[in-house]
């Protein structure tokens, strides 16, 4: 997704900054002001010896951990020293004006930082020559969760509560709500962990179903919560978790979404075959009621028939 990875580079380049100016920072302090995990955060310095002006001895940057404290061992890597100019290829600066237009077009980005951006890449052009031309036949289109984004990651710095009117596709409906953040992660899309103030428990909202956001003027004030180690998915099932088969129509290929699954196989007309395991399959029961017409659990037999029971005690409630 274009999205992310603007928000991982966006993190990364605030990093740099971060880490030339505190040698030796902890690992747990630095984890704590970006709102990531450590191990998140260890994934991003495993990268940033990678970048640099060449791959050239000493151009790259020397970071590394001891996991405890961080050290940058040749911080004039950075470029903010004097040294040789850096010289474009003609795909470097093809791709470098490309994402840099598709950047200015963000919403949520400061309009000092897109007249900065506006006048930075109109220099690139300059420097470019014959190289630019080729960029101007190119653009790339974010997704619209970048301006939610950028106000979520706005109101996490500045801990500020937020208003949301929210899309649910399990009750196909639009639910208002604030909620105070408490951090912004991907696991294929981009979510936000956030303390509901509605349900008052802990909540993940995915930010492409955010149909409006507000940024409020009370102080985001969530209860201290442990942060769930995510690198394996929201939901982790066990391998020996039993297996359930659903079917499911157009209407019901949210379930594959919000589920995690081993498969999900295609099936006439638009619908999915998907087979999941949960730790307590009798809790699908609620999901096929929910999905009424637009799904059914297949497998195993006893749960099929227990769904089939609960769906007809429903109606006859409806009938009385």
């Amino acid at each position: 997704m274009a999205g992310n990875a603007i928000d991982q580079t966006r993190r990364m380049l605030s990093l740099v900054t971060y880490l030339r100016e505190r040698p030796g920072a902890r690992v747990t302090d630095v984890a704590r002001a970006f709102g990531i995990t450590e191990d998140e955060l260890i994934g991003d310095l495993d990268v940033l010896p990678m970048c640099g002006t060449s791959f050239r001895g000493g151009d790259l940057l020397d970071i590394d951990t001891d996991g405890d404290r961080i050290w940058w061992h040749n911080p004039d890597a950075s470029g903010t020293s004097t040294g040789e100019p850096l010289r474009l290829a003609a795909d470097e600066a093809t791709a470098l004006l490309v994402a840099a237009r598709a950047v200015a077009t963000l919403p949520g980005l400061r309009e000092s930082d897109r007249q900065a951006l506006v006048r930075a890449t109109a220099k690139v052009e300059t420097a470019a020559g014959e190289a630019a031309g080729a960029s101007s036949r190119l653009s790339v289109t974010f997704e619209s969760e970048g301006g939610v984004f950028a106000d979520v990651d706005r109101a996490i710095a500045e801990r500020r509560r937020v208003w949301l009117r929210y899309y649910s596709p399990a009750r196909d409906e639009l639910t208002e709500r604030e909620v105070d953040p408490i951090r912004l992660f991907a696991v294929g899309h981009t979510y936000m962990e956030a303390w509901c103030r509605l349900s008052e428990a802990r909540r993940t909202f995915r930010l492409d179903r955010v149909a409006e956001i507000r940024l409020l003027d009370e102080q985001s004030d969530p209860p201290p919560v442990e942060l769930r180690d995510l690198s394996e998915g929201l939901v982790q099932p066990a391998a020996e978790d039993p297996e359930v088969v659903v079917e499911v129509g157009p209407g019901g290929r949210w379930v594959a979404e919000y589920y995690p699954h081993d498969s999900a196989d295609e099936l006439p007309g638009g619908g999915l075959r998907i087979t999941l395991r949960t730790p307590d399959p009798a809790s699908l029961r609620r999901l096929a009621l929910r999905l009424g017409r637009d799904g059914r659990i297949v497998s195993p037999p006893d749960l099929a028939e227990s769904a089939r029971d609960a769906a007809r005690e429903a109606l006859a409630a409806y009938g009385e």
